[in-house]
């Protein structure tokens, strides 16, 4: 079922009397025609045209409006609607656009939520159908099946959509071996100005009159401006600057007629200003059975270039170039970090010694079988001449690699300081043996102004990606950036190439079109855009008709504009010159990495890897919606818009669009480690709602369920100290409703039970830390969390009689009775006064543990504990001894982390054994983790210890959130939503699905498999998503289990009592 869209409660009220009064009633008027034509959402509320105002460069241009056609068939009857009445038409796919093409002042179709089918798969003839909204990692799920794949792998490849690839004329690393969009589509259905709905292709003009205007008109402009176009095109393997007239003149050479011409490298990167692409036919190729990665390490950029051709005789799939400044950045992401690991190191003998390179090539083969990869690899090898090289041949290695490499430009946004890499010239084009020329006339011109640049490479085909590091606020810089654009694309054309290989011109290169192609060119293009657009509306300013070259800085996301009243003054004026407008307020979090709360706030680059449908968790809501408002870019641009003041109403911390839209995020933390700029959106929600409190803006039902939630501990202590009485009054009905009512529970939903205190089960609290005359045995702190100290105590117990067969001696602090509490409930809810109350006396109640040598570790049961104490602790301003905190995180663990860690350690060799004796079996276990889990230190810190005492019977799920995230699956309003993304399913089975179906999966194929999760929140999901048919324990539980079996088994029935 789909979701609703949630309210808006100020977008289409009427406008104030302004002179911009009767625009707003314009559109309107535009927005109710349009709800008359389409049956998918028309969405012109001011919140969502502001989401929908930014792409992955560094523009913002609010639209007129937002339509999400229900299918092709809506989309075309938006676009005879919209052109008939002169209306600005914006197609728009993922919107990861760097160049600026997916914003404008138009009314935006985009076709990514519904428009995704993928049919008429053709084995035989390799060649597949699908849909503009569809993505490529979409379609490979879909063909993979088959021994399929569609080629073109931009870095986007998981949220880019086929329409955008079509657009764009999408390549990626791989085109010297297998070609660019334009190379892989066989035709396009297409909707033109006007709503005619043309099909193009080899022969389209035999088939259709429409297309053979076209293919006759663009015919006679090809061959009336053919020296010019012989003259000023480049030959190099990858150009995408203006129209492809040189593909239509190599037709026309070859004796192509106007009958049979194609058009398909014609509209393959038009922007979207000629057709807006329904769908396509693309080109399959058989799946490679070899792959290799060499992976080769340099001194500097300069270095790895010179070696590129002599590379290339090796006949690889790609050659990828990074430099020091994207391997730093990967150093700073919580994902990519390790896979930094992976680089060989200069001057070093062996694993881990040496230096850090300062540039990385990948040269990457694929071929038929793994022998000629082999034979290829040793070639490279010897090329490499001894020099520091790693070979890589297992897929998890290789798509580990390439993860760092795809994530290079997002990954430099997450660089501190004010001057960041900025998309502007980053996609120059030039014969591969003139790299080395570019490269180092490039760094003259970046030096000359005072700065310095990132640089990595599609250097097989000679497209180098360069970031100059620059502050669009700061005058000086923004004069920079212009002089460095106009002087990059004179330098791109004196080396025999284009400034656009890949990214497009959109606008930030429009505007210097003329300076490459000369008067008649543009003239030409102006033709062609005639033919197929004669009133100018499919997303005008775009190669046509650009601005002069200091349009290059108008509209971007520098400061806010100088209203919101109207839709002239908001979006056409744009961000003007200066500071962003920060919030004068104090923080709750310091967002230390980030230099503070504006800078945490615009750390979103636009670059959509939270619309990825697979792998991972980011992001659970989008993926159950496909709204780009509940995406972490949806999030993210919201919470930017409002922390500078762009909002309606002028209270920045109390927009109801807002917090609607802050309403669906799960607080899952997979942004704070999935997304490339290390945006963690939960953290920003936490103090946005934070500053609403603090500001009075937060009263009745809301505040009070908040502060509930925020108080379970000392909810649940007493329905612990109780946990008959209260049970049964939980279970009764009238009670039940009341709770329902005050707590906004759904009915659905069945709730925790109350158990005896842990504190009164695990009764040892310590004496000054480790007290106990004569008890040597090394201890270890176990933290009552507030599901295991009153919920679950029979998993605190668990865990106690688990470490003590370890040989440890357990402590329980108690912390003046109330046993400590990490915050995470305050925190979710934006309680951070009160959180930062409870941070202050639970460190302090944990000190003596804390800084006794005799403790080993203080460890959790719950991951979203933990993960309060490692993380959220260290940014909040708590007032608590920083030093404190900063051990204590170093000395915190997951149980069977810690007990995994220290394996040949342990006190006890005796529990080792019987740990190992009582693990085996014959079963699966199956093991979903937590998100927090996932996102701060991996699935792996719960997996490894299964693995080391039961073998290859565990596997680790490779599922997304379960949907339960605390607190929100409770909710009357977003149960649904919890259980649809519970029952996601990964695209063509990959991985990052719900955890439901994995589940059943299991349990199909041997119904005697044993599930465990490591949250509380997911195991309640499971077994609320199964009708309590499966009950996951937490993997403490089945290894304490494991343990007493083995002593059993030791000593003898008498032990099994003990079993818990």
């Amino acid at each position: 079922m789909n979701l609703p869209v949630l309210p808006s409660t100020h977008g289409h009220a009427s406008q104030p009397a302004t002179p911009t009064s009767r625009v707003g009633a314009r559109v309107e008027e535009l927005a109710e025609g349009l709800r008359g034509q389409v049956r998918g959402q028309v969405r012109f509320g001011t919140h969502d045209r502001m989401l929908w105002s930014t792409d992955a460069s560094m523009y913002q241009v609010t639209p007129l409006g937002v339509v999400v056609p229900q299918d092709t068939e809506d989309t075309a009857r938006a676009v005879e609607w919209l052109s008939v009445r002169g209306v600005p038409i914006l197609p728009r796919g993922g919107g990861t656009s760097l160049a600026g093409q997916c914003t404008g002042r138009a009314v935006v179709i985009d076709q990514s939520a519904h428009c995704r089918r993928v049919w008429g798969l053709d084995a035989a003839g390799l060649t597949v159908r699908a849909e503009a909204g569809a993505t490529p990692d979409q379609v490979n799920a879909a063909v993979a099946g088959a021994g399929l794949f569609f080629a073109p792998d931009p870095a986007t490849v998981a949220q880019a959509t086929i329409g955008g690839c079509v657009g764009n004329n999408a390549a990626g690393s791989r085109s010297i071996k297998y070609g660019r969009t334009s190379e892989n589509v066989l035709g396009i259905d297409a909707v033109l100005a006007g709503g005619a709905r043309v099909s193009f292709g080899p022969g389209a003009g035999r088939r259709s009159a429409a297309a053979l205007k076209l293919a006759d008109g663009v015919s006679r402009i090809a061959r009336a401006h053919a020296a010019q176009i012989r003259a000023r095109f480049p030959r190099t393997p990858r150009r995408n600057a203006g129209y492809a007239l040189d593909a239509v003149l190599d037709q026309l050479e070859r004796g192509v007629s106007a009958q049979d011409l194609d058009l398909v490298p014609l509209l393959c990167g038009s922007e979207g200003t000629l057709a807006v692409t329904l769908g396509a036919l693309l080109r399959l190729r058989p799946l490679p059975r070899g792959r290799g990665l060499g992976l080769l390490s340099y001194q500097g950029v300069e270095g790895a270039i010179a070696a590129v051709p002599a590379l290339l005789a090796t006949g690889p799939s790609a050659v990828e170039l990074i430099d020091e400044v994207v391997i730093e950045a990967a150093r700073g992401n919580i994902e990519c970090a390790p896979y930094v690991e992976a680089f060989p190191r200069l001057g070093g003998a062996g694993d881990g010694a040496g230096r850090q390179p300062g540039a990385v090539l990948y040269v990457e083969y694929q071929e038929a079988s793994q022998d000629e990869v082999n034979a290829r690899l040793s070639r490279l090898r010897v090329l490499a001449g001894g020099g520091p090289v790693r070979v890589v041949t297992d897929a998890a290695g290789m798509a580990d690699a390439w993860k760092l490499r795809k994530a290079g430009e997002p990954l430099l946004h997450g660089l501190p300081g004010s001057r960041k890499p900025v998309s502007f010239v980053e996609d120059n084009a030039v014969p591969v043996e003139n790299l080395a020329r570019f490269v180092r006339e490039f760094r003259r011109i970046v030096e000359r102004e005072g700065t310095r640049a990132a640089f990595w490479a599609h250097a097989s085909v000679g497209v180098l990606h360069v970031r100059p590091m620059l502050d669009p606020k700061d005058a000086g810089d923004r004069a920079r950036l212009l002089r460095i654009a106009v002087e990059a694309a004179d330098l791109a054309r004196r080396c025999g190439g284009v400034m656009s290989g890949e990214h497009g011109d959109g606008r930030v290169r429009g505007p210097l079109l003329e300076r490459h192609f000369g008067a008649e060119l543009m003239g030409a293009f102006a033709a062609v855009k005639g033919l197929f657009d004669p009133a100018g509306v499919l997303n005008p300013g775009n190669i046509v008709a650009p601005g002069p070259v200091g349009s290059i800085l108008e509209r971007t996301r520098v400061r806010p504009g100088a209203g919101l009243g109207g839709p002239e003054t908001e979006p056409s004026a744009g961000p003007a010159l200066g500071e962003p407008d920060a919030p004068a307020v104090e923080t709750y979090f310091a967002f230390a990495d980030q230099g503070g709360l504006l800078h945490a706030a615009e750390m979103c680059n636009g670059a959509g890897v939270c619309r990825k449908q697979s792998g991972g968790t980011m992001c659970p809501s989008y993926r159950a919606t496909l709204d780009e408002r509940h995406s972490t870019r949806g999030r993210g641009n919201a919470l930017r818009l409002a922390v500078t003041g762009q909002v309606p109403g002028g209270d920045r911390f109390d927009d109801p669009e807002t917090v609607a839209t802050l309403g669906l995020c799960l607080s899952c933390k997979a942004c704070k480690s999935e997304c490339p700029s290390n945006v963690d959106v939960s953290r920003l929600k936490a103090e946005y709602t934070a500053q609403r409190f603090k500001g009075g803006r937060v009263g009745g039902l809301e505040r009070l369920r908040a502060w509930l939630i925020g108080r379970v501990r000392a909810l649940n202590r007493a329905g612990s100290a109780a946990a008959p009485v209260a049970n049964a009054a939980a279970r009764w009905g009238p009670t039940r409703a009341l709770i329902n009512t005050v707590m906004g529970i759904d009915p659905r939903r069945s709730l925790p039970g109350f158990s005896p205190s842990l504190f009164a089960l695990v009764r040892d609290r310590g004496v000054d830390g480790v007290g106990g005359v004569g008890d040597a045995r090394p201890a270890v702190a176990l933290f009552g969390d507030c599901f295991t100290a009153y919920n679950e105590s029979g998993l605190g117990v668990a865990a106690a009689r688990l470490l003590e067969g370890l040989g440890y001696r357990v402590i329980l602090p108690a912390g003046g009775g109330w046993g400590g509490c990490c915050g995470r409930s305050m925190i979710s809810v934006g309680m951070l006064a009160e959180a930062c109350r409870e941070v202050r006396r639970t460190a302090e109640s944990l000190r003596a543990v804390v800084d006794d040598p005799r403790v080993r570790g203080v460890l959790f049961l719950e991951p979203s504990c933990l993960s309060a104490v490692r993380d959220d602790w260290l940014d909040l301003r708590s007032g608590a001894d920083g030093g404190l905190l900063q051990r204590l995180a170093g000395k915190s663990w997951l149980v069977e982390d810690f007990i995994d860690r220290a394996w040949d350690e342990h006190p006890s060799a005796g529990g080792r054994e019987r740990l190992e004796r009582g693990a085996a079996g014959e079963h699966t276990i199956v093991l979903h983790a937590h998100c927090h889990q996932k996102a701060l230190w991996g699935a792996e810190s719960s997996g490894r210890l299964l693995r080391r005492v039961a073998g290859a019977r565990v596997r680790v799920l490779a599922s997304g959130c379960c949907g339960m995230a605390g607190s929100f699956g409770y909710s009357r309003d977003r149960y649904e939503l919890s259980m649809r993304i519970a029952e996601l399913t990964g695209e063509g089975g990959q991985p990052g699905g719900g955890v439901l179906p994995m589940v059943r999966a299991a349990r199909e194929s041997d119904p005697g498999a044993e599930v465990l999760a490591t949250g509380t929140s997911c195991r309640h999901q499971i077994k609320d998503g199964t009708a309590g048919v499966v009950l996951a324990e937490h993997p403490v539980v089945w290894l304490a289990r494991a343990y007493w079996r083995g002593a059993a088994a030791a000593s003898g029935p008498a032990t099994a009592a003990s079993i818990p």
